[in-house]
């Protein structure tokens, strides 16, 4: 008979990828599980090799699969059957994913390109739908660029996470500490602004600095798209500038009392990691964060070799809009693949790292009859969380979106279930928005049906 107490795949030949966290044992022999990882890292090359586990399976009778490794272990062993897993076999990836986007893109013609990365269960795939540009199929790849909008406060997170375990700050820092000059108008009542509140879009600090209408999204329906007008506004817009429209702030509430999205709060938290480590933010994004992941694609200044492969976004009239501004910065100046971003998406799942622990670790939690969700809603480091947890176990559905004028993007980390999910588009309207989250949502629930779906 055969037991495991730990997650576990189905894989075949050299694909086996994940290592398993408990022994198994039949009455006469054991695999422990730094066997399995040196079995499963080896370039075996058996395509007939077939090994499966179970999730929190108890010994007893259950289907036969055939072990081909040697060394004496047994050729045939057995799981309970019914064990309570609803993971999809990898071989079904693939189909999950192709049904949902093609059922995406034939509901909503406005669609364009659709990339999409699942990380699941130690093993990722990528899959690619839709044109680049309308009426031509030119089809994304792996190597098309994506401007990743808000997601890039993610990054900026991780960033301040790596500072807080470094001692430099701590998140209950008041912002001033780090401020040239005096702000005492980044008080109310006697509360400052503190550093936790910056990414939580609980500082009071306006969407966007300068505070001006033409920075909001939402100025008297303007034609112009929002990002051009970004742009023409930044386009001689400086530190100094910033940090002199910072004096000219006015809050009106207790911050870490309300929420009020803000990139300002996260172009400030650059602004203060340059201060902290002097050096740029991008620079340190870079040798801190997207060096170690292998994210060679990601950056917000690029390349002309990048620019070439970025997406044109487009409306849902197939207008194009204009290019992302890179004065977002660490607010969503960020562009990258669907490699990358997967790369950083297993990452998180892991959460081996203490800063992306950090960065995932709720500083306001909301409960279900404020926020009206099934489940407390928790906010990390410009993380969102959903904690389904109850006495079955954790489950947890951490994420982030970005959208501007064009584009749209998905960072979703289920660590519990060992899923994560990738999305990004080259078109965005109300319309596709909703249906994008419905597209992913699908997929999560055609993975594991007890994978928590976005609100």
């Amino acid at each position: 008979m055969w037991r495991s107490d730990g997650w576990a795949l189905v894989g075949r030949g050299p694909a086996l990828r994940r290592a398993w966290r408990h022994s198994w044992c039949t009455d006469q022999d054991c695999i422990s599980p730094d066997y399995v990882e040196e079995f499963a890292s080896a370039p075996v090359g058996r395509p007939d090799l077939t090994v499966v586990a179970t999730n929190g399976a108890q010994a007893g009778d259950g289907s036969r699969y055939a072990l081909h490794i040697g060394g004496g272990l047994a050729a045939a062993i057995y799981f309970l059957q019914g064990f309570g897993s609803a993971h999809a076999a990898p071989a079904s990836i693939k189909a999950v994913v192709t049904s949902e986007a093609d059922r995406f893109i034939r509901t909503h013609p406005e669609a364009r390109a659709v990339s999409i990365g699942i990380a699941f269960d130690g093993g990722t795939h990528t899959f690619h739908f839709g044109s680049l540009i309308p009426g031509r199929a030119i089809p994304p790849t792996d190597a098309t660029i994506y401007p990743i909008a808000s997601i890039t406060k993610t990054f900026t997170g991780v960033l301040l996470a790596q500072a807080v375990i470094e001692h430099r700050v701590t998140l209950e820092d008041d912002v001033r500490k780090y401020l040239p000059g005096r702000y005492p108008n980044l008080e109310f009542q006697h509360h400052p602004i503190r550093l936790k509140d910056l990414l939580d879009h609980r500082s009071g600090l306006p969407f966007l600095l300068p505070d001006v209408p033409q920075s909001r999204p939402d100025f008297a329906n303007n034609a112009i798209p929002w990002t051009a007008r970004v742009t023409s506004l930044e386009l001689n817009y400086r530190r100094q500038d910033f940090f002199a429209d910072l004096h000219k702030v006015v809050l009106t509430s207790i911050p870490g009392d309300s929420v009020s999205y803000s990139n300002a709060g996260a172009t400030l938290v650059g602004y203060i990691l340059e201060e902290i480590y002097g050096r740029p933010y991008e620079e340190l994004l870079r040798e801190r964060v997207l060096k170690s992941l292998g994210m060679t694609n990601t950056a917000i200044v690029q390349t002309p070799a990048e620019i070439s492969r970025t997406a044109r976004g487009y409306d849902a009239n197939g207008t194009v809009m204009p290019e992302a501004p890179m004065a977002l910065g660490a607010a969503a100046g960020l562009k990258s693949t669907i490699t990358d971003m997967l790369a950083y998406a297993v990452w998180g799942i892991a959460e081996k790292d203490p800063a992306i622990r950090l960065a995932h670790q709720p500083v306001v939690t909301v409960a279900p009859q404020v926020s009206g969700l099934k489940y407390p809603y928790m906010s990390g480091l410009n993380w969102q969380e959903i904690n389904a947890s109850n006495a079955a176990g954790t489950r947890r559905l951490i994420w982030q979106s970005g959208g501007m004028d064009g584009f749209a993007s998905y960072c979703i980390e289920e660590p519990e279930l060992h899923i994560g999910i990738v999305a990004l588009f080259n078109e965005s309207d109300t319309n596709s928005a909703q249906a994008q989250q419905a597209m992913i949502n699908a997929i999560l629930s055609d993975l594991d049906a007890r994978a928590v779906l976005l609100p």
